[in-house]
């Protein structure tokens, strides 16, 4: 496995974070998804509006099989060792008492906050995540019964990580932390015609 390197003030956990695909098909226990999920909810949001939401299933429960079925044929040949997996799912107005709502532009700017930190917390339980947008969305919304004006975002398998071996050969040699792209390709002084071509 190759590994990543970084300026030794990035914090190890964010450089250790990676995707595999190969899981050893263990349930996580619900204590660890609550720690998971908890620390996700800590993301920042607008207005702390907090426009995520967290559908699951893991191996076993009456809704795996459908929730596995969401995903396209090559995702479900590896997340089906998962030890779970997740649908991320974002409200696209921010929506009052009075049953009024306006438009929540950063629903999915939120939304991926909250996966960030749910992929760090996993991490630091030990497990691994990988997420996806790999699916079917239409059969997501009617699966999930995501309502109107609530977008399916992403999904995510969680699981203890096992060996490469497990994989097809075509997936074996991707089964490592991939590169990044350096900071200097990413971030400019000044307008976007100040990143590099």
């Amino acid at each position: 496995m190759t590994t990543r390197t970084a300026d030794p003030r990035v914090l190890p956990l964010i450089v250790d974070r990676w995707s595999p695909r190969s899981f050893d098909g263990n349930a996580v226990p619900a204590q660890d998804l609550a720690v998971i999920f908890e620390a996700a909810g800590l993301a920042p949001s607008a207005f702390n509006y907090q426009p995520w939401r967290f559908l699951y299933a893991v191996p076993g429960d009456a809704n795996w099989a459908a929730f596995l079925d969401i995903l396209i044929p090559f995702n479900q040949g590896w997340a089906k060792d998962a030890g779970a997996l997740v649908f991320i799912v974002s409200d696209e107005a921010m929506r009052k008492d009075d049953g009024t709502a306006n438009p929540n532009h950063s629903h999915s700017f939120d939304a991926g906050a909250a996966w960030a930190l749910l992929a760090l917390q996993a991490t630091a339980l030990g497990y691994h995540t990988h997420g996806m947008t790999g699916i079917d969305f239409d059969k997501a919304r009617s699966v999930l019964g995501v309502p109107e004006g609530w977008r399916v975002e992403a999904a995510v398998a969680i699981g203890r990580q096992d060996s490469a071996e497990k994989l097809p050969d075509f997936l074996k040699e991707r089964e490592a932390p991939s590169g990044r792209k350096p900071v200097a390709e990413v971030a400019a002084a000044g307008t976007f015609a100040d990143l590099p071509a």
